[in-house]
């Protein structure tokens, strides 16, 4: 093949790619203003909406815990190993709560459940999309999208902010254990100055990270059920991409609020 037939080849191979992508972003984006529409039309579905409260949240809650717990614990003890030499020690307290409070919490709480409902989300709804049942439901006159996407976006965005304080609570009892406990820091020294460095909007910043963190887990695993394609083999692909692009945008939009947070906060 010649250079020139070589060139020819990759632009349209780039030209493809960019086109599929923007495609892609389409579909997503339609998605997304249906959803919203349907959102705010009745009827509403208040029981499937704390069917999944229940499934994201209180199903949600023991590895929320196990997670929390030892994050903060590590993180406690890490701190201390980096502060014991300029004997600041003292400030292991407010810096792992402030830290919980504003990022660990709503990011850890918010792959958990990317890892653990989004990929429930894209399986259940894929699995009914090639089995059909989709289609039967629009057939009996219930448009699928209010039926089967909202409640499970509502869903994750009500439950996530209640794990991240969860997580943030949990997460401090951890580090409260191994800095009073373990590491014998005298205990009202530990905790008084989490008062002198801590304030609300600190949790606040952290309860709104993780309502869009469960807004957009929630958007991201239900447009993937919805576009499975190709059987079984389509539902693992679906599955897939909606665990890997949940936790992917969850880490990046992070970036973006916490940016535009530290300025309204």
């Amino acid at each position: 093949m010649s250079t020139k037939g070589f060139l020819e080849n990759q632009i349209t191979a780039i030209g493809e790619n960019v086109l599929t992508k923007v495609n892609g972003l389409g579909h997503f984006t339609n998605f997304t203003l249906k959803t919203l529409y349907w959102t705010f039309k009745p009827p509403f579905r208040i029981k499937l909406l704390f069917d999944q409260m229940y499934f994201m949240g209180n199903k949600s809650v023991f590895i929320i815990f196990l997670t929390s717990i030892f994050t903060g614990a590590v993180f406690a003890f890490q701190i201390y190993l980096g502060m014991k030499a300029i004997s600041t020690d003292s400030f292991i307290g407010p810096i792992v709560t402030i830290a919980l409070a504003k990022e660990l919490a709503p990011v850890l709480s918010g792959l958990v459940v990317a890892g653990r409902c989004g990929a429930a989300m894209a399986a259940q709804i894929g699995s009914m999309k090639v089995t059909e049942q989709i289609d039967a439901l629009e057939v009996m006159g219930i448009n699928s999208y209010q039926y089967l996407a909202v409640p499970r976006i509502l869903g994750a965005m009500l439950s996530m902010p209640l794990l991240s304080g969860i997580f943030l609570l949990v997460g401090y009892g951890g580090s409260w254990l191994i800095g009073v406990k373990v590491i014998q820091i005298d205990e009202i020294l530990y905790t008084s100055k989490i008062s002198d460095f801590m304030n609300l909007g600190m949790v606040v910043e952290g309860l709104i990270k993780a309502t869009v963190f469960g807004y957009l887990i929630g958007i991201i695993g239900t447009y993937h059920g919805f576009n499975v394609t190709g059987g079984a083999e389509g539902v693992g692909k679906g599955t897939n991409m909606a665990v890997v692009w949940g936790m992917i945008t969850v880490l990046v939009i992070d970036f973006f609020l916490t940016s535009f947070l530290a300025k309204i906060l």
